[in-house]
């Protein structure tokens, strides 16, 4: 049976690929293509819903955003017979690499751009979304990612009412960060590979609520 869920990678820090190569099982197909990113024109022909990852600013967990929901949609998607139904791009934080984030918008339907709840991460993902989303015209969403409720909810509040001020459209969904989050590209674990306890399932829970809410449960 065909996989349902394919994950892209063309960022050139290959941090997708290294963490994908360490499962044992893979969930979905995937491919790493910063070197060949004219190859991700095949995807214009496949039918299936594309959904870049991206934010210009590194370290706020794009890579993670990206395999843990391909991982959820796969799971949600499991025995079903349609074919490739959503392919998830991975792209580079960074500037220099500007190219192959445009070259990923072309063939995709909406971008989810993660932005942890940290002062640092607010005017690199408005250079984003100002200087490269929103002239696309493509449908977005900022998901606040890598909150530790351990600290209270100010930054998380902060980060809200910032986003909401510029007029994004933001998820409801808000990533929460576990332990489990950053030992699973060491261990070489997508979520829902994680061990069944109460913490594993609430980190389950954050990313099936958010491709819930963006309506990543098959093909209409």
């Amino acid at each position: 049976m065909p996989a349902s869920v394919y994950v892209v990678s063309i960022d050139p820090q290959a941090s997708t690929v290294w963490w994908a190569n360490r499962i044992n099982d893979l969930p979905f197909d995937f491919s790493q293509e910063h070197e060949t990113p004219e190859n991700l024109a095949v995807l214009k022909d496949t039918g299936a819903q594309v959904h870049v990852v991206a934010n210009q600013k590194g370290g706020v967990g794009k890579t993670t955003t990206t395999l843990n929901l391909g991982a959820i949609v796969s799971d949600t998607l499991k025995g079903q017979d349609k074919g490739l139904q959503h392919v998830f791009i991975d792209t580079p934080g960074s500037l220099q690499d500007e190219n192959l984030l445009l070259e990923a918008l072309k063939y995709a339907h909406d971008v989810i751009i993660p932005m942890p709840p940290e002062g640092l991460a607010f005017d690199p993902t408005a250079r984003t979304i100002q200087k490269v989303i929103e002239p696309t015209g493509l449908p977005f969403k900022v998901t606040v990612n890598n909150w530790d409720p351990r600290d209270g909810t100010a930054d998380l509040e902060d980060t809200k009412a910032y986003i909401d001020a510029q007029g994004w459209p933001r998820a409801e969904a808000v990533i929460r960060r576990y332990k489990v989050h950053t030992r699973a590209s060491v261990e070489g674990k997508v979520v829902t590979q994680y061990p069944k306890n109460r913490v594993a399932m609430e980190a389950r829970e954050d990313f099936f609520r958010l491709a819930l809410e963006l309506g990543y449960g098959g093909r209409s």
